[in-house]
């Protein structure tokens, strides 16, 4: 019951409108996806407690900063006095491009709905209605949660009492696949969230490994060892139609698909040195991704846009978070982190960092290389997937 009364208030979020400008001033579009940019300064003013930390987080991991009116290129106020009025006015024309009032939901989904609207503004996608998975460490075993993409709502959506690994989103669904070990074996499932029904998709002898479903909801590639060596497989959703992509290479890991479903990326070894590859998903010759000497290169995932692949790098006893344009150059090292996966807007990053003894999950903006801990989600986590 609590996941469908988090569901019904997701939808009800959905709902909610944009705003339009009351000026016919136009909007100058800004902060497109790159490397290197510098924060867009913003002024924040009349906000408070809830409303005022949901706005400041979405804001920072998706490129802007906090400044003084008398410095901001955007002015944004209002209230939350039980519901949330929000304007956000550009400073240099003082036209406004959000004036609105929000109502119907919680005060953190009005304040999502206004970054939203104000980033709809700007001709920029937002991410106040989004979801991710990811692995949650129970102690010696592990589960998959699922949380909004701030970490609010957490909950544990498994109970395998088991190890289990690499959650994958099923685009238009809300469902995962996943690797479990509950049966010894590391098999791929289907896990329906709203009924809580799973379902096998792969459980051949050997292992059974990283889920990667495909832009359509369709398709999964996977890794399985069924044929003696570890190598890329493809097939339908529910397993049937399995085809071998890749032979002879070795140890092939994180699939990931491209955002046309016509390309799948993965990491393997050639000649004892690891790289990114990329075949096509009906089969093919793989190609090699070039990412700029960066060592080990692994766990890519494909930008929306499909402009970029992000991916980890290890180097010495350490990792870090790296790009590259999707058809391969020089990769940026943006920052110490692993298990990437992109957001919907295709600017900004769920990953994993180190944390002690274990890791926890944590947010970058990648043309800003601006992070934020994702403080409300406790515990020991990782392999973040978020739903696109």
């Amino acid at each position: 019951m609590k996941l469908k009364h988090t569901l019904a208030i997701f939808c009800l979020a959905t709902l909610l409108g944009t705003a339009v400008p009351t000026s016919a001033e136009t909007i100058r579009i800004v902060g497109e996806s790159g490397l290197n940019e510098k924060p867009i300064p913003v002024s924040l003013s009349g906000f408070s407690g809830e409303a005022l930390e949901v706005i400041q987080f979405d804001l920072t991991v998706q490129g802007f900063s906090f400044t003084a009116p008398e410095a901001a290129q955007y002015l944004l106020s209002g209230s939350a006095n039980g519901n949330v009025t929000g304007r956000a006015q550009d400073r240099i024309n003082q036209s406004y491009l959000v004036n609105k009032s929000y109502s119907g939901a919680s005060v953190r989904r009005q304040a999502h709905a206004f970054v939203d609207d104000f980033l709809a503004a700007l001709g920029r996608k937002g991410l106040g209605g989004t979801k991710i998975a990811f692995k949650r460490d129970t102690g010696v075993n592990s589960e998959i949660a699922i949380a909004d993409f701030d970490g609010f709502g957490a909950q544990t959506v498994t109970t395998d009492n088991s190890i289990v690994i690499s959650p994958s989103w099923i685009p238009g669904r809300l469902a995962l696949c996943y690797t479990s070990y509950r049966n010894g074996a590391p098999d791929i499932y289907q896990h329906d969230l709203s009924s809580g029904r799973r379902t096998p998709v792969a459980r051949y002898p050997g292992s059974n490994l990283s889920p990667a479903v495909s832009p359509d909801g369709k398709r999964v590639a996977m890794i399985l060892s069924r044929s003696g060596t570890v190598d890329l497989y493809v097939g339908d959703i529910d397993g049937g139609n399995l085809k071998r992509l890749t032979k002879s290479r070795e140890d092939e890991s994180s699939p990931c698909w491209s955002p046309d479903g016509n390309w799948i990326c993965f990491a393997g070894k050639y000649n004892e040195r690891r790289a990114l590859w990329k075949i096509p998903a009906g089969g093919g010759e793989p190609v090699r991704v070039s990412t700029g000497g960066t060592p080990n290169p692994s766990e890519p995932d494909w930008s929306p846009d499909s402009k970029w692949i992000v991916f980890t790098s290890q180097r010495g006893g350490g990792f870090d978070i790296c790009v590259v344009k999707s058809e391969g150059g020089s990769a940026t090292v943006l920052v110490e982190g692993e298990d990437p996966s992109w957001g919907p807007n295709s600017r900004t990053v769920v990953y994993a960092r180190r944390a002690g003894k274990g890791k926890s999950l944590s947010m970058l903006d990648v043309p800003t290389k601006q992070t934020k801990t994702v403080s409300r989600i406790s515990g020991k986590n990782s392999q973040p997937s978020w739903a696109k």
